[in-house]
């Protein structure tokens, strides 16, 4: 009984440091913004974190400022913020890197329902 009380606790106490994650400013090696974690994605198989979703991303890094998923391997340090040891210096969305390469096929990447 005590044996299951202490795998629930530290179950438990797993969950609350992943959720700890949440709302944290990210930000870069060089010091800048990057955005804030809106959700951890975990490999369950693994049982460790895959990868941080970011949100309220910084435009002059990411273009739109869309939301990125970030590969846990690139977080450097984690406190009272998120510093990560790798980031691009500017993230492209696809839309925009399929224009570029195809100026001519412009059509929207939403189907309209008649």
């Amino acid at each position: 009984m005590y044996f299951d009380y202490m795998m629930e606790k530290e179950q438990k106490d797993k969950a609350e440091e992943v959720t700890s994650f949440l709302k944290l400013p990210v930000y870069t090696r060089e010091g800048k913004y990057v955005g804030h974690v809106k959700n951890v994605f975990l490999d369950v198989e693994e049982k460790k974190v895959s990868s941080l979703l970011v949100t309220n991303t910084n435009p002059s890094l990411i273009e739109g400022s869309v939301d990125v998923s970030v590969p846990y391997r690139w977080v450097n340090a984690v406190c009272d913020i998120v510093i990560l040891s790798n980031f691009p210096d500017k993230v492209a969305t696809r839309k925009n890197e399929e224009e570029s390469e195809n100026p001519e096929n412009q059509e929207s990447e939403i189907d309209m329902i008649e």
